[in-house]
């Protein structure tokens, strides 16, 4: 029997299925938890910010194991735990007797789902350099796919109650996806770093590791890339976790609208990544950096001013961020991949990942401390300053320090 070969195609479920499950949750969490255990849109967006926290530890960690010992068996653990946090979260939904059941299941659905730099050092491994924006543009894809049906499917789930509780319907629909993937995972997908190119077993599995965080800082340009890219996931994040709020206070929409609304982002991005191949072949990496940054500080903007306006602005304006969201993301990856060698791949990229897993944990609750506190529209505002702070430190982006790694594409 001929054994498969990793490609592009055969991680693109994987992650599909994987952001599919989140989605689902996405329009309804937080704005339930205020509405069920009466806490502040602040606490609700902490829901968020612990889940990123387990990701910003666990990233690098599964990164550099993956390095170590193949990609494949750390991809098998993270979906089967996935799995078991999303059906923990359908249980808190309906029995938790208080917000903690809540915050416990999101802590262990957070270290499972640390598998995005593992993804992206698959992705590394089967592409050649020329061709890494393109191949990273398939977790975009894979994530806005995961926005466009997670969001419109879960917020009409959402509503069904269950023992007179909304919300653990989508919990479990995604519990249930994280089973089939877990059974494409296992059976289908083939490993992609071969033994003779992975690291020493010396290399250490702490969640926190300076000298990781040091090599990728000292490659050219890395530092820059990666602070833009926190800024731009604080902010997006920061809206991201207060727009069901934002949605039903100013626009009087429901959780159904609002994941309408969700699904339309995921929507653009997807299109906009979806078309990478072109658009990388036209301009490099900083270049589409640069002008997706640009794009966000003006959607933000925006949003400032679709109260005033209408809805269609707020559609306006969600559309705008996510096709500069759909440009960033994967040439952010992409640009610091083709700095990185073949034998530290998952470790370069899950150092990124881990910052902008770190921009999650901050990024909702600055967005819901200024929402609770300040009103509606401070988040937007603040974030209107942070991606054009981002803007003027994307223009210092470099494109010299790229490695040649094609022995190490297949």
């Amino acid at each position: 029997m001929a054994v498969r070969k990793a490609s592009l195609g055969a991680i693109f479920l994987t992650i599909f299925l994987d952001l599919l499950g989140f989605g689902l949750v996405l329009p309804f969490l937080a704005a339930e938890a205020r509405s069920t255990f009466h806490i502040s849109a602040f606490t609700g967006t902490l829901l968020s910010a612990v889940y990123s926290a387990m990701q910003f530890l666990f990233i690098p960690v599964w990164g550099r194991l993956s390095d170590r010992v193949g990609r494949r068996p750390v991809l098998v653990w993270s979906v089967f735990a996935t799995a078991i946090g999303m059906a923990g979260l359908g249980f808190a939904l309906v029995f938790g007797a208080s917000i903690g059941w809540l915050f416990a299941a999101r802590i262990f659905s957070g270290i499972a789902t640390a598998n995005l730099g593992t993804a992206s050092a698959y992705i590394a491994d089967v592409t050649k350099p020329e061709d890494r924006a393109k191949g990273m543009g398939v977790i975009g894809v894979a994530i806005g796919l995961g926005f466009i049906i997670g969001p419109i499917v879960g917020g009409p789930l959402s509503e069904i109650v269950v023992y007179g509780r909304h919300g653990a319907i989508p919990c479990f629909v995604a519990a249930s996806l994280s089973v089939v993937n877990l059974g494409w995972v296992f059976f289908g997908l083939p490993e992609s770093l071969p033994k003779e190119n992975r690291a020493a077993t010396d290399r250490k599995l702490s969640p926190i590791d300076i000298a990781a965080f040091r090599d990728a800082f000292a490659l050219p340009g890395v530092a820059n890339a990666i602070l833009v890219n926190f800024l731009i996931l604080f902010g997006f994040t920061a809206m991201q976790q207060t727009i069901p709020f934002f949605a039903e206070d100013t626009f009087a929409m429901n959780r159904r609208g609002t994941g309408y609304f969700l699904g339309s982002l995921g929507l653009t991005a997807a299109l906009v990544q979806g078309a990478m191949r072109s658009l990388s072949k036209r301009y490099t990496e900083a270049q589409l950096v640069r002008a997706g940054t640009l794009l966000q500080a003006i959607a933000f903007g925006s949003f400032c001013a679709a109260p005033s306006i209408g809805r269609a602005a707020l559609y306006g304006a969600g559309v705008v961020l996510a096709i500069g969201n759909g440009l960033t993301q994967p040439n952010v990856s992409a640009y610091v991949s083709k700095r990185a060698s073949a034998a530290n791949q998952g470790a370069m990229l899950g150092v990124s990942q881990s910052v902008a897993s770190l921009s999650r944990v901050f990024g909702p609750a600055f967005g819901g401390f200024l929402y609770s506190w300040s009103g509606p529209l401070a988040p937007y505002v603040a974030s209107t300053v942070l991606l054009a702070l981002a803007f003027l430190i994307a223009l210092r982006l470099t494109e010299s320090g790229v490695v040649a790694k094609e022995e190490s594409a297949s």
